[in-house]
């Protein structure tokens, strides 16, 4: 019988202790690795264009029924009032307490039908309700390539860099169509019509086309005709992995589902496998301690009172707080220093207990990566997914730090310098923890998304 997310809590003792020491095998990306190598591939998204593969990592999601809308609208931090078919929308949950459950691209498809595409986490949620809730609709799932058994459903391809749109042209033979952000078209590609949402996921201009399966390999062909003097480049796991360091994107916050009874039935539901594992020098006992609030990761534009959802009244509440969103913290950009990263990387060719392993381009061990930063010896927020970005020659983590250090959303406190505590002390027993000793290194405080054209032109689309 398969163990529950609430049976194995109740073995582990508590939420940490089951996280901290999960067997999980290291989470890849199932698709090549390199195509050349990472460096030049994440080159290519600022100098080319990038083409990379979204097929196979992420959880399909697709709802149908006149009850879709109304079960969507009733999880999501999101506004439903002006979200017609060929839109497009970055889906946030939260429990009853405001706390994120996690966040996916959901599609209007057509009426009453809808694609929610991203990480388990958010995708469980919405399967759980919608299972349980009374809802009017049916919901059909397609996981990932390390579980599903067979082809996926859809290909999904990304395009990314300011070669993109003279690629489009090439593929389409015209103009491309003026697309706002996030909306999405119909492009004639190999004699084929295949859907494409305007959005930049590594901060560049660029599009997500998608279609059924079977037409993928002839649409692939297709866009690497169009791209040839283009400079696109097809870019692997590696590379795309650290994608989101450059956008500002947190791929994978702790979800805030392991306490509250309120949420012991979907715990009952949902399998121990999907829990995740947690790593990182912070170390609270107390899940809670991990959680958090959309506001603290700069989801407070998504978020809209005008509809009941889970976690309304709590959201409510912090957003008549102050700071701006009840929010104490912001998400920033950590800049590694050169030297400290250099000396922790060096200690594995020295005698003695090394520091941890830091694995380039993406450092992160554990799919919860959740490491404590300091000023003047006071914790002062969270770094969570980590690695190197060959653009800007520097290696960074995307954190959640006190207003007082992010300038309380002024951006005043850029340049300010603060610690990152890497590795764990204890050593914890994942399988991809080995002996190792913590050690200090200073980042400065840099803004999310770190990449000017993505802050000045991404995001203010």
């Amino acid at each position: 019988m398969t163990e529950t997310l609430q049976e194995a809590i109740d073995r582990a003792g508590s939420p940490v202790e089951l996280l901290r020491n999960s067997p999980a095998r290291p989470t890849v990306f199932p698709v090549t690795p390199e195509f050349t190598n990472w460096r030049s591939e994440q080159h290519s998204w600022r100098t080319g264009c990038a083409l990379l593969d979204q097929s196979h990592h992420m959880t399909d999601l697709f709802l149908r029924g006149p009850g879709a809308e109304r079960l969507l609208s009733s999880l999501a931090v999101n506004s439903f009032a002006n979200f017609p078919v060929d839109r497009a929308k970055q889906l946030v949950a939260v429990n009853h307490q405001g706390h994120l459950i996690g966040d996916g691209i959901l599609a209007h498809l057509d009426a009453d039908s809808y694609n929610l595409v991203g990480h388990h986490m958010v995708i469980d949620w919405v399967q759980f309700h919608a299972e349980t809730g009374g809802h009017d609709v049916d919901v059909e799932r397609d996981g990932n390539s390390i579980v599903r058994t067979g082809d996926p459903r859809l290909f999904r391809y990304e395009l990314q860099g300011p070669t993109a749109p003279a690629i489009v042209e090439n593929l389409i033979g015209g103009p491309v169509p003026q697309i706002g952000f996030f909306h999405m078209g119909r492009f004639p590609i190999a004699g084929l019509e295949v859907r494409g949402i305007r959005h930049g996921m590594a901060g560049q201009p660029g599009f997500e086309l998608f279609g059924p399966w079977a037409d993928g390999a002839r649409v692939r062909d297709a866009l690497l005709e169009a791209g040839s003097g283009l400079g696109l480049t097809q870019v692997g796991a590696k590379g795309y992995s650290t994608a989101n360091l450059e956008s500002g994107w947190v791929p994978s916050p702790v979800p805030a589902i392991f306490s509250d009874d309120r949420l012991r039935s979907y715990r009952e539901w949902l399998p121990a496998a999907a829990a995740g594992s947690l790593g990182g020098s912070f170390d609270s006992p107390d899940i809670e301690d991990y959680y958090l609030t959309p506001y603290d990761l700069d989801y407070g534009r998504s978020v809209a009172f005008d509809h009941d959802f889970v976690g309304r009244k709590a959201l409510e509440t912090l957003s008549d707080a102050k700071p701006p969103g009840g929010s104490r913290r912001r998400k920033v950009t950590l800049v590694w220093n050169p030297d400290d990263v250099q000396e922790a990387m060096g200690s594995l060719l020295r005698p003695g207990l090394p520091a941890k392993y830091i694995e380039l381009p993406k450092a992160r061990y554990a799919l919860y990566q959740v490491d404590r930063v300091l000023r003047d010896g006071a914790t002062v927020g969270q770094s969570f997914d980590c690695g190197y970005i060959a653009n800007e020659q520097s290696f960074v983590s995307l954190a959640s730090i006190d207003t007082g250090f992010a300038g309380a959303g002024t951006g005043t406190e850029v340049g300010a310098e603060v610690t990152v505590l890497w590795g764990e002390q204890p050593n914890s027993a994942k399988l991809q923890v080995e002996p190792h000793r913590q050690v200090a290194v200073r980042a400065t405080v840099a803004p999310a998304p770190f990449v000017q054209y993505a802050r000045e032109s991404y995001r203010a689309a």
